[in-house]
């Protein structure tokens, strides 16, 4: 139990305990997929964890699958993931991303001009997708 509460060198970033925050997919992103403040507060709130693993986030505006997940291909995007990662790290908390593409399960609402999803194949997913819908915001 003891090595629990130990460091953990993984690669160049020591972590100050082997505690792991696994990615959830929050659907908290706002306007443009955008981090919001509420992100930030979130992730800080969980700065304890030797690590934490963010959510989901899409590469590119042809990654999106589900609705309001955040994206790290805009200059708005990445300065919304900079108040994330520096409230984070004000309470010494270290944090990854993790990147997202959902691929053919997307469906072409969630897609520029409507267009089919990018995948790595033609094949057909086995899975089916819905037309984009906003969350309720109350």
């Amino acid at each position: 139990m003891s090595s629990l509460f130990s460091p953990l060198q993984v690669g160049a970033v020591t972590l100050p305990n082997r505690v792991l925050m696994a990615p959830l997919t929050r659907c908290r992103a706002e306007g443009a997929n955008v981090p919001t403040d509420l992100m930030a507060e979130y992730y800080a709130q969980r700065a304890g964890a030797g690590l934490i693993i963010a959510e989901a986030t899409t590469v590119s505006p042809r990654g999106h699958g589900y609705p309001n997940t955040p994206g790290i291909y805009t200059a708005e995007q990445v300065a919304g993931w900079k108040k994330v990662t520096s409230a984070v790290h004000a309470r010494g908390g270290r944090i990854f991303l993790q990147l997202w593409h959902v691929g053919r399960i997307s469906h072409p609402s969630f897609q520029p001009n409507g267009e089919l999803p990018v995948a790595p194949s033609a094949i057909k997913p086995k899975a089916r997708s819905g037309p984009a819908r906003r969350w309720p915001t109350t």
